[in-house]
């Protein structure tokens, strides 16, 4: 079958680094944040991932496309990128059990994308000068006008975004019969959080980011789960104040992501934007607690001060990142508090962090009377 050659496109960096190729996806313009992804596969569940929303998404492995989509295969309800920029893309697909292909789920999803440039090189940029704007266009070519639109594009720092992607009304997932009940604070939420702990024998209520403290406790929860998100959480005060409230609260907390963020701001750890970001699914972490080494699902571009958590007496250490040393998990000291700064539930990505699932699930135990004998009346 013979493809027509697609538009040509732009894609402008906010340095004026400028890289020419072809159109896929929806034409038009885009802005946001530029970042790279490393993982070799998971592309559908990388673009439905909320926490990145307002970010173009360079793909670092080659061929994009290959193998379609597929319906379920989804971590929320829509593609969240801002853009996409590959190297090679597969208009033919072919899978078993596929649904279609990624030119049209782009088309469809209104994303912008740009194919045919040196993704290697461009990844070596961003990891030399940091990440930064960027726009994508494939109806506008004068890099001038260009220039003066992407000028207009907000910084990440300080962007506010997990309310653009916060469930707007509660929702139940799970069984009623469930041993246990978890009230899961939507920052921007992947399905496979809410999976994984369904699988645990857990009935899940997922609440909007901005409920109060006693709306929570109303529905008797044994856990807290604090999800995902975009943005920058130093931007998020009424969620750092919620964070706190839930955790004097004594109920058991897990934080992913967003969410550990939000618990070390809590506790008085400021964050702070990285230069580049960890995204990919082959990032190594080390547990502190059991001297094991993980491979690991990460996506975030924030990270909690790491002297400033040494720093506080009440806050524990648990998992550091072992390319550059970054705080990777803390836990609150003599409370059923923990978090991490990756992604357990993966989606893409290996299951070597699943355990903590089941850790969470051991502190609601023992905080409950959950899986405890129970005591006979004489």
């Amino acid at each position: 079958m013979l493809i027509s050659q697609r538009p040509e496109a732009v894609l402008l960096l906010a340095d004026g680094t400028s890289f020419r190729g072809r159109a896929i996806g929806a034409h038009g313009i885009t802005t946001g944040e530029i970042c790279f992804n490393t993982g070799m596969t998971g592309y559908q569940e990388i673009f439905t991932d909320p926490s990145y929303t307002g970010q173009i998404m360079t793909m670092a492995t080659a061929h994009v496309g290959n193998y379609g989509v597929k319906e379920d295969e989804v971590e929320s309800s829509r593609v969240r990128i801002a853009g996409l920029v590959v190297k090679k893309f597969s208009e033919i697909w072919s899978r078993t059990g596929g649904t279609g292909s990624l030119e049209d789920y782009l088309k469809r999803s209104g994303v912008v994308g740009i194919s045919d440039i040196d993704t290697r090189k461009l990844v070596r940029h961003i990891r030399d000068h940091g990440a930064q704007n960027a726009l994508i266009s494939s109806t506008e070519m004068d890099v001038e006008v260009l220039k003066r639109k992407l000028a207009e594009a907000p910084s990440m720092a300080g962007l506010e975004l997990s309310s653009t992607v916060s469930t707007k009304e509660v929702y139940v997932v799970g069984q009623a019969s469930a041993s246990f009940r978890v009230a899961l604070v939507d920052f921007g939420v992947k399905l496979n959080i809410e999976r994984c702990l369904t699988e645990r024998d857990c009935q899940v209520k997922v609440f909007p980011m901005g409920t109060e403290l006693d709306e929570l406790l109303a529905w008797k929860p044994h856990g807290f789960l604090l999800s995902n998100g975009p943005g920058d959480p130093g931007a998020m005060p009424s969620s750092v104040a919620l964070v706190k409230a839930i955790v004097e609260s004594g109920v058991p907390v897990f934080g992913i992501c967003l969410g550990h963020q939000l618990l070390a701001e809590s506790q008085g750890i400021g964050t702070e934007k990285m230069h580049h970001g960890h995204r990919g699914i082959n990032h190594p972490i080390k547990n502190l607690i059991t001297g094991h080494d993980e491979i690991t699902s990460q996506n975030h571009g924030f990270v909690a001060n790491r002297e400033e958590t040494e720093r506080n007496a009440a806050v524990e250490i648990t998992h550091v990142h072992l390319n550059d040393g970054s705080i990777a998990g803390i836990r609150l000291k003599g409370r059923p508090v923990f978090s991490v700064q990756y992604h357990p539930e993966a989606g893409p990505g290996p299951y070597d962090a699943r355990y903590l699932f089941d850790d969470f699930i051991a502190n609601m135990r023992s905080h409950t009377s959950v899986g405890k004998p129970q005591l006979q009346n004489a």
